[in-house]
């Protein structure tokens, strides 16, 4: 009997990257759930697909598209913003598969401003859809990675820490940071309870990557568009993390050009770029803090809340 096919769910799926990313995952043989806000009806619009960029693009004409490259994706829409949403998609993956062998976590908001200049509002929003986000979709994944034997993989869109990430966007820094710590913690958390077969990395673009937000940014002239490259070199790493072992990727945080480089052999990064025969800035650092201190093996008595709470309620 035929080994089932593993499945992955891309939540940010509708359009730019994580359309991209779910269109290669199911080229690489996954059965993909897309998840996001935004559905729609395909047959109804008068180009398809649509541009991956666009509004007219979602989850639906995502799997759409996918389908009728002969590869399995269905839709099902979610609100970050709402954890019982989340929840629910979780159960929905748990009733119809069974199974989540990878989970990539793409949805997010963008402000870039001073502190000064973002409002609560904003950046509760920031928070919500980045942070709380990524934490309710990790918590509601746990039973299906426990039911897979703890053999999963998850990649977010997050960055490497470092100083200049906070440079006028300090709203915006604390919730993707935040989810960097985040990946971070959790692998440690694997690691301490000898979960080896589990990983989680983070991915970031060290060259803007044309997509729906930096359309917000650039214009369509030329110069502009020649310092972006094509969503695919973000897909490229994302998949090549996945496949990783990991010893490689838990608790890392990659750029995409980094590790294409150094763990796929990639050293021609030019069928990347949007205009043909341009050199793209890299906006990131080339090498960026390590976060490790001396002490790192001996922090003392570890503390855990829960079983405070436990110690604290048999005395009641």
């Amino acid at each position: 009997m035929a080994e089932a096919r593993p499945v992955a769910l891309v939540i940010g799926a509708s359009r730019g990257i994580g359309r991209q990313i779910a269109i290669d995952l199911a080229k690489a043989g996954y059965v993909v759930i897309a998840a996001a806000k935004s559905t729609s009806d395909p047959a109804a619009l008068s180009v398809f697909p649509p541009d991956p960029n666009s509004a007219s693009s979602t989850i639906s004409t995502v799997a759409a598209e996918i389908t009728q490259q002969g590869n399995a994706c269905i839709a099902m829409a979610v609100d970050v913003r709402s954890t019982e949403s989340i929840i629910a998609l979780f159960a929905d993956v748990a009733a119809r598969f069974h199974r989540l062998d990878a989970l990539v976590y793409n949805a997010g908001a963008i402000w870039w401003a001073p502190v000064a200049k973002t409002s609560i509002k904003r950046f509760k929003l920031l928070q919500s859809v980045n942070i709380d986000g990524l934490y309710s979709s990790l918590q509601a994944a746990l039973p299906l990675f426990e039911r897979a034997g703890w053999r999963c993989r998850v990649v977010v869109v997050c960055p490497p820490i470092y100083s200049r990430f906070f440079r006028g966007k300090a709203a915006y820094a604390v919730g993707k940071v935040g989810m960097s710590v985040l990946v971070k913690g959790l692998a440690m958390d694997w690691e301490r309870d000898g979960k080896n077969e589990m990983a989680i990395s983070g991915i970031w673009p060290a060259v803007a990557i044309e997509s729906a937000a930096t359309q917000r940014f650039t214009s369509k002239d030329a110069n502009e568009r020649a310092e972006l490259r094509t969503a695919a070199v973000f897909s490229d790493a994302v998949v090549a993390v996945l496949e990783a072992e990991p010893a490689v990727t838990n608790g890392q945080l990659f750029t995409d050009e980094d590790f294409l480089r150094e763990h796929r052999g990639v050293a021609d990064f030019d069928r990347y770029n949007v205009v043909p025969g341009s050199k793209p800035r890299r906006i990131m650092p080339k090498k960026f803090p390590v976060l490790t201190v001396e002490e790192q093996d001996d922090e003392g008595k570890r503390v855990d809340s829960t079983a405070m709470d436990q110690k604290r309620l048999s005395k009641l």
